[in-house]
């Protein structure tokens, strides 16, 4: 099959899997992973490793807006207000993780390869991995339940940092493991080339973003804004690729540096390119899941896969416990941060097949290389943690209370009807009620639109204040006039049941401040008025209780 064909039967095969998961009210992200699976080496290999490796552009680019809309959470105050917290969280999970993975890992494989050297090889670079959190399935999982609090905050800011710890971690890691089993390796050398990767992308993504910066400056048009920083996300995330920087490190940089010094010009990037982004982060994990090779593996690994699982989120949980603890974070952050980041994905496979390279010549058994078995733990890992770790963030925000918080207006209006932003005040007004009595009306209430109806019920016209404002000087006309003399012709009304943003968006449009509202679409009943002024009130009251609701 052809590329587009790849293409759009993932996306669409994706898009499915998740509506059912989110039906069983599981993560959609999970959804696009079993799909991948499903189709990919592990299953049916509709999806081929051929076709997986023509679509990694794809797999950059979406890598690359992750990187570049985690960026944007990153406000300089935040770290100037957490940033002990978030280093001490940082370093507790990382290293708790390296030491509880890599110490059973050497044992395991000890008894296997009857070699303590090529062992505890082993054991470190599993450690090294281990300490790596995917950040695209746990910020798609914040995105999806709208989590906004505390964790959520800490769960950003620790997740686009462990990019820098694992690699580090993973330098040192391979280093010691070539020493150890070859005695070729120079230490100094690749922490070298590791301090010239991060820094390098981050130095990267700060011209980037400057030069991006300049660009929303000088240009109003928002269409061309979002084509122009497009084509600045992807010159980045090629001259990475190019230069073996580390992608995501690079367009965060970018993100950072716009919503620290242009956030009211960069708030509105930031939203139009999450909107259009979900169908190449679909395409994104269901590539994930179809990469995830796991027919040929012997037995004795699975063992290993439990065990690395078991204790890789034993280390991120306790780590994350220990290090809040010891930073003073909030309760929700030392409880439930370290379910927040049992997800590995990407980068754990990319240090994985990084590692294999290194390491390929070293034989655990007759039929299988360091390098292989590496390769092989590291995917089922990764196919069994992808699967529960969303979950667990789910969870995480749940039980800290968090999620529905990070909600907009438009977010509110989309769940509203007519009636629930109806001002209860307004009471439709008898066509034959005295004008003496229209004026009081108008006076005591804040409202300046009134429906008129008949003795039935049924609406006649409007009163507006704008109407009445001639008969003002003119007191003696007051006593012989009635509301029906006086009133307008409906020109546009609406039903209570209707949905409020379509209604506010049409009254936008055509300039209306006040429309009359019918019982039903059946019916001339009048059920009172719908005014622009109170409506809007409405809608931030109910995002402020939502917002602040636990």
């Amino acid at each position: 099959m052809g590329l587009l064909t790849i293409i759009g039967l993932c996306v669409l095969c994706g898009g499915l899997g998740a509506w059912v998961f989110q039906k069983l009210r599981i993560p959609q992200v999970v959804g696009y992973i079993v799909i991948g699976v499903l189709i990919g080496e592990s299953g049916l290999r509709v999806v081929q490793a051929a076709d997986i490796v023509a679509l990694r552009p794809f797999n950059l680019f979406a890598l690359g807006l992750i990187g570049f809309l985690v960026g944007g959470e990153l406000h300089g105050s935040i770290f100037k207000k957490y940033g002990k917290q978030f280093t001490a969280i940082l370093l507790g999970e990382g290293l708790l993780a390296f030491f509880l993975v890599g110490i059973p890992s050497t044992l395991i494989v000890y008894l296997i390869c009857h070699s303590f050297p090529v062992a505890l090889a082993a054991g470190v670079v599993f450690g090294a991995i281990a300490s790596a959190t995917d950040p695209a399935s746990t910020i798609d999982v914040l995105w999806e339940y709208r989590t906004a609090g505390v964790l959520t905050t800490a769960v950003i800011a620790i997740v686009a940092l462990d990019d820098a710890l694992a690699m580090t971690l993973y330098a040192l890691g391979t280093s010691a493991a070539q020493m150890l089993t070859s005695g070729t390796a120079d230490v100094g050398k690749e922490l070298i080339g590791v301090c010239v990767e991060l820094f390098g992308s981050v130095f990267l993504g700060l011209g980037a973003g400057f030069g991006l910066n300049l660009i929303l400056r000088f240009l109003p048009q928002k269409e061309r804004r979002l084509g122009l920083a497009l084509g600045v996300i992807l010159l980045t995330i090629s001259a990475a690729v190019v230069f073996d920087m580390d992608v995501i490190l690079a367009t965060m940089s970018i993100g950072i540096l716009l919503t620290n010094i242009a956030p009211r010009r960069s708030k509105e990037l930031f939203e139009v390119i999450r909107s259009f982004s979900a169908p190449i982060y679909i395409l994104f994990f269901v590539l994930v899941g179809a990469r995830l090779g796991i027919r040929n593996m012997p037995p004795w690994i699975w063992g290993l896969v439990v065990v690395y699982v078991a204790m890789r989120s034993l280390g991120k949980w306790a780590g994350s416990f220990w290090g809040g603890r010891i930073s003073k974070a909030e309760p929700s952050v030392c409880k439930y941060m370290g379910l927040s980041l049992f997800a590995q994905g990407g980068v754990a496979v990319g240090l994985s097949i990084m590692a294999s390279q290194h390491l390929q010549g070293i034989q655990i058994t007759e039929t299988m290389t360091l390098g292989d078995m590496i390769i092989f733990t590291v995917t089922a890992t990764t196919l069994v943690v992808q699967l529960i770790g969303p979950s667990c963030t789910k969870l995480a925000v749940r039980l800290a209370g968090e999620i529905d918080r990070n909600i907009t207006e438009e977010d509110v209006m989309a769940e509203m009807c007519v009636g629930d932003a109806m001002n209860p005040e307004v009471q439709p007004i008898p066509e034959d009620m005295p004008l003496t009595m229209v004026l009081q009306q108008f006076a005591q209430r804040d409202a300046l639109v009134y429906p008129v109806v008949s003795t039935t019920g049924k609406i006649h016209g409007v009163l507006t204040f704008d109407s009445l404002k001639e008969l003002l000087t003119d007191a003696d006309s007051w006593q012989w006039l009635v509301a029906g003399d006086v009133m307008e012709p409906v020109k546009e009304r609406t039903t209570v049941l209707m949905k409020l943003g379509d209604v506010l968006d049409d009254m936008n449009r055509s300039q209306i401040e006040a429309m009359p509202v019918l019982s039903c679409e059946k019916s001339e009943e009048a059920a009172g008025i719908l005014d622009v002024r109170y409506a809007r009130r409405r809608i931030r009251e109910e995002l402020i209780r939502r917002t602040t609701a636990v």
